[in-house]
């Protein structure tokens, strides 16, 4: 398959990734605290819901849990560290009652941590180090499926099996190299490199975890908001892996 029969075959999810390109573009411009938190949050509730639905929760009182962890990661120094204490208080609060409920749990745990991360990632590092991450993370899936539909044959994980390990590569290459340049106006050659990677790999693996969760409960995709991608989850899942080893990374070496 030709790069022009992939774009007609494509045609709706391209334009609306360019939608949503332009979203980002705006947002990094405009480098806002508020802005950022604003869009970040909405991000996030909206992958609540679909997180619930995966896991097959049903109690609407964690959208308000939910809402609550957001609005003080805007006034707390260290967004990531609120959600250990909810779960600190709710663990304590089930085992109290003898009624350990782990999928009201589970949403919490993802995408609630990994949102957390992103919000922080912005906080500590600034918009540069986000729009590198966006960078490696859009390059890993976009170049993996160009490259995947273009000369993949090897089968990559029986959790998706129309990704292959020819796209995956290539994926992660193409992101390694476009990262490294990012990340070279900021750390040096080594930092740049062995970020860019790390990053693009675990951004792989992001996605295949949510594959699985849909697999699980029977899904195709986590949503319907953005026509021809999915849900919030389908396009921020790679971010979700990808965004806490990042932090890892450059609080290591900061």
């Amino acid at each position: 398959m030709d790069i022009q029969e992939i774009y007609d075959a494509n045609k709706q999810r391209i334009l609306t990734g360019l939608v949503l390109l332009a979203i980002a573009v705006i947002t990094a411009v405009m480098d806002s605290l508020f802005l950022t938190w604003a869009i970040l949050g909405i991000a996030y509730m909206f992958s609540f819901h679909e997180a619930m639905k995966l896991f097959g929760e049903e109690d609407n009182k964690l959208y308000v849990y939910a809402a609550l962890i957001w609005i003080a990661a805007a006034f707390y120094s260290q967004p990531v560290g609120l959600i250990f204490v909810v779960l600190v208080i709710a663990t304590s609060v089930m085992a109290h009652k003898k009624k350990v409920n782990y999928k009201a749990l589970a949403p919490f745990f993802y995408p609630s941590i990994s949102m957390l991360f992103l919000f922080t990632l912005y906080k500590d590092f600034g918009i540069n180090m986000l729009i590198w991450l966006v960078v490696i993370v859009a390059l890993t899936d976009t170049a993996a499926y160009f490259v995947g539909k273009s000369i993949g044959k090897t089968p990559f994980s029986p959790t998706s099996p129309n990704k292959t390990w020819e796209g995956v590569i290539g994926g992660i290459v193409v992101a390694t190299v476009a990262g490294t340049f990012v990340g070279l106006m900021h750390y040096s050659l080594l930092v740049a490199v062995i970020t860019s990677f790390l990053v693009s790999v675990s951004s792989v693996w992001g996605d295949l975890f949510e594959s699985y969760l849909k697999r699980e409960a029977g899904l195709k995709d986590s949503g319907s908001i953005f026509p021809g991608h999915g849900g919030f989850l389908d396009r921020l899942d790679g971010y979700l892996f990808a965004v806490v080893i990042m932090i890892f990374v450059l609080t290591g070496i900061a």
